[in-house]
């Protein structure tokens, strides 16, 4: 499934949703600096990411607590600007750059990368060129 919009200029393409989870997900890898675990779902039309977050987990409460759409975009630095930031930019998977804005209370992640999907999915999950990620193991709280 592919949506395409458009906005001052930024092409924008549906990526993923992410949801919180308060179980722990099956096959989770971990994110120490984070501490959030995380399963992918890619069996159906909209590849799932299920998140379960620790006690210590730095990220903003809008993330810990509400699902996001994700979306590719053409220029991270065009879509972020005016926006609440509230993560990032940041790089957690080599040449895969991340933001996440306040969207009038709901989070939205924007990434910009050129980087096929396969090739995204393949590294978060084997935890190769992603700095987000240790390796990937069985999650445990």
């Amino acid at each position: 499934m592919e949506m395409n919009m458009r906005r001052i200029g930024v092409t924008y393409v549906l990526h993923h949703i992410g949801i919180p989870i308060a179980e722990m997900p099956l096959g989770a890898r971990y994110a120490a600096k984070a501490d959030m675990y995380t399963t992918d779902d890619l069996s159906g039309p909209l590849p799932i990411q299920w998140h379960r977050f620790g006690p210590d987990s730095p990220l903003h409460p809008l993330l810990r607590t509400q699902p996001h759409l994700a979306y590719k975009v053409s220029n991270l630095a065009l879509a972020i600007e005016g926006h609440a930031v509230i993560l990032g930019p940041y790089t957690p998977i080599d040449d895969y750059q991340v933001a996440v804005i306040d969207n009038a209370g709901v989070p939205v992640e924007l990434i910009e990368t050129s980087l096929p999907d396969e090739e995204i999915w393949g590294r978060a999950r084997k935890g190769i060129r992603a700095s987000l990620y240790d390796t990937p193991r069985e999650g445990r709280p």
